[in-house]
Parts: structure tokens; C-alpha cells; sequence
């Protein structure tokens, strides 16, 4: 009942973090977003990180945290807020649906995961939503559309090898010291690549909205979300914990549509529930 409780409250979260992003993004830039967001997260955990290391003296493993943050955060986090330059938040949201469908691919790929017939089929057809969501011109992918779907599929790719590479190597890792730390990185990241490409935020336009908007994306979008996601990979699985994306993007609608207006057409309506039988084939366990 835990982990069902944890799944609903972090897609309700992430769910408004993606029109939160898209409300902001102009005004943070794509990296200085990654840079804020994790850092506040990070600073809003401290206080429970230091009672943490207080209270148990746990080792901590740098650079296996140090990997995380820039392949579950760091990077990802950018490729998603460079896409909602381009696309409607609504189309992030249901694209973000393929992470469970990669996460089984990846550790089938690269962690020694079986796969049975049926998930591969599942696999096929996740990818048949994202055709039907660029309807049917897929080679805008490596082309036109790759800023946009073709960065925010690259993101879900990233979260896969995220998921199973915490479940691996971080499982013993108590989740305050793996999120705090592996926040910081990522905003280490964030702040680098800002720095690289001229995309700090632009401060003086920071208005309250923005400022309150970057904040709870922070404490609560980065913070408080990715502990409920460890504590789900640790007690239950990378393919459990990554079916948060079959919520998503049905909160992430009907905000956008409230707030930004966005149109749910019968096209994105389509592409999800392909994507939708997809992730349910991929994520159905053997018996």
C-alpha cells in the first residue's frame, strides 16, 4: 500500500512540474533550471542530511552518487526543459511515459535483465506510440523535431539507465544521503553547462511567481520527488517505480489544459494509450 501511496503522490508532483517548467523555462534558461532546481533541493534536504550523518555515520559512495546525479538528473532534467522550448508540455509528459519501456530495455541491454516475449512486444509498441505521436514522419526525429521529442525521448533513455543503475549499485545507500548528494551534483552539472552555453538564469526578470515556482519545483520537484522515487526502486523495482509515467501524463493534460490551455488533441490522446498498452506489456512480470 506504501509504494502505491508513493507511485500517486509523485505523479501528481511531477505531473504539475511539467507545466511549472514551462512557465519558467524562458525566464531560468534550460540549464540554469537544472542549476536552481537541483540546488534547492539539495539545500532543502541538508538539514536531514546532516541528522542523517549524525545519527548513523553511513559510508557514502561519492562516485557511484556522483553518476546518478548526472545520468538520473543532471542531464535528463536538461533534455526535458530544452524540449518544453519547442513542444506543449502535454506532449513531454505522455513521451516521458516511455522510461518504463526503456528502463526493461537497459537492463536487458547493459544489466543482465531477462526479458519474455510479451515485454518485447511491449517495447514495439511504445515505440509505435511515438511514431503516431509524429504522426508517422518519424524521420523528423534525427531531423527537425529532434530538439523537442527527439531530446525528450534521449531524457527517458537516461532515466532507464538511471533507475537500474541505482537498483545495482545503490541499494544499501540510505535515500537521504543518495538524494541529497546526488542532487547537488546534478546542479553542479546544471551550473557547468550554463556556464558553458550562456544560459544562466536571468535573475533580474525573476519576478514572485517565478521565484515561487522555482522554489516548489526545488523542494518539492526535486527534493521531496526523488525520494519517493528511490524509496520505490529500493522497496520495489526500477520497472515498478518508472510506471509513475502512466499518471503523469494524465494530470500533466488536464493542468496544461486548465492552466496553459494547451489542446489535447485526439492525436496525443491516441499516441499515449499506445504508449500506455506498451508499458503495460513491458512492465507485466513473468508468472
Amino acid at each position: 500500500m506504501r509504494l502505491y501511496l508513493a507511485l500517486l503522490s509523485l505523479s501528481f508532483i511531477w505531473g504539475i512540474a511539467f507545466i511549472l517548467i514551462k512557465m519558467t523555462v524562458n525566464v531560468t534558461g534550460v540549464w540554469g533550471m537544472v542549476f536552481l532546481r537541483c540546488l534547492i533541493g539539495a539545500i532543502a534536504l541538508t538539514p536531514l542530511f546532516i541528522w542523517t550523518l549524525i545519527k548513523t555515520k553511513p559510508s557514502i559512495p561519492l562516485k557511484q552518487l556522483i553518476i546518478l546525479g548526472t545520468i538520473n538528473a543532471g542531464i535528463p532534467w536538461g533534455l526535458l526543459a530544452w524540449s518544453e522550448t519547442v513542444i506543449n508540455s502535454n506532449t513531454t509528459s505522455v513521451i516521458n511515459a516511455l522510461t518504463p519501456i526503456f528502463t526493461a530495455l537497459i537492463g536487458y541491454l547493459f544489466f543482465s535483465k531477462r526479458l519474455q516475449k510479451k515485454q518485447w512486444i511491449g517495447i514495439l509498441t511504445g515505440f509505435l506510440g511515438i511514431i503516431i505521436l509524429m504522426e508517422f514522419q518519424i524521420q523528423h526525429l534525427f531531423g527537425s523535431d529532434f530538439i523537442g521529442i527527439g531530446t525528450m525521448v534521449l531524457a527517458t533513455i537516461f532515466y532507464g539507465f538511471g533507475s537500474q543503475y541505482l537498483k545495482k549499485h545503490l541499494q544499501k545507500t540510505d535515500l537521504i544521503i543518495t538524494t541529497t548528494v546526488s542532487l547537488f551534483v546534478a546542479s553542479l552539472v546544471g551550473l557547468l553547462i550554463a556556464l558553458v552555453v550562456h544560459d544562466m538564469p536571468a535573475f533580474a526578470e525573476f519576478d514572485l511567481s517565478v521565484t515561487l515556482i522555482v522554489l516548489a519545483l526545488g523542494a518539492l520537484g526535486s527534493g521531496l520527488a526523488h525520494i519517493i522515487l528511490y524509496y520505490m526502486i529500493i522497496n520495489g523495482t526500477p520497472e515498478f517505480a518508472t510506471t509513475v509515467a502512466y499518471i503523469i501524463p494524465i494530470s500533466a493534460m488536464i493542468a496544461s489544459y486548465l492552466i496553459l490551455e494547451e489542446p489535447i488533441t485526439a492525436n496525443l490522446i491516441l499516441g499515449m494509450l499506445i504508449i500506455f498498452s506498451g508499458i503495460y506489456l513491458t512492465s507485466r512480470q513473468h508468472r
